[in-house]
């Protein structure tokens, strides 16, 4: 039923991977699919924030969430599973959605994990827009 798995992982916020990942295991191992493992970062390079930085930033920055991805994909990634480690810009709903079909996944496994006002409690901004824009399926974990 499903081929490839996109599991959008915030390696600073543990909320963000803890259900959502044994989940998107369980169906890695059912179908026989791959995961792809998304991390987010800001946009360096809008000329308004990029101002701010030094010039080499973002590429330090996505170095860095590259590694720490890499480690996190050894420590709770069995070897049995086929991933793919993926890392985009952008704000967070977008970059999902846009690595979504760019990987052409089936599924997307998310947590709901934000928790700041009512309608996050209800779902979380980043899950609830990519459960309205995305074109493929999202399983959301709570």
């Amino acid at each position: 039923m499903y081929t490839k798995i996109l599991l959008p992982v915030d390696l600073n916020e543990e909320a963000s991977w803890e259900k959502a990942l044994p989940t998107a295991l369980a169906l890695c191992h059912s179908f026989g699919a791959s995961l792809h493992v998304v991390t987010v970062l800001p946009d360096y390079h809008m000329p308004l924030v990029g101002s701010y930085f030094p010039k080499d930033f973002a590429e330090k920055a996505h170095e860095a969430v590259s590694q720490a991805q890499h480690q996190f994909i050894r420590e709770h990634v069995p070897e049995d599973v086929t991933v793919q480690s993926v890392i985009v810009d952008g704000s967070p709903w977008e970059a999902i959605i846009k690595a979504a079909k760019q990987l052409e996944v089936d599924l997307i496994v998310m947590a709901s994990h934000n928790k700041r006002k009512f309608a996050d409690y209800v779902l979380g901004p980043n899950a609830e827009h990519v459960v309205h824009h995305a074109k493929m399926s999202v399983m959301v974990v709570r």
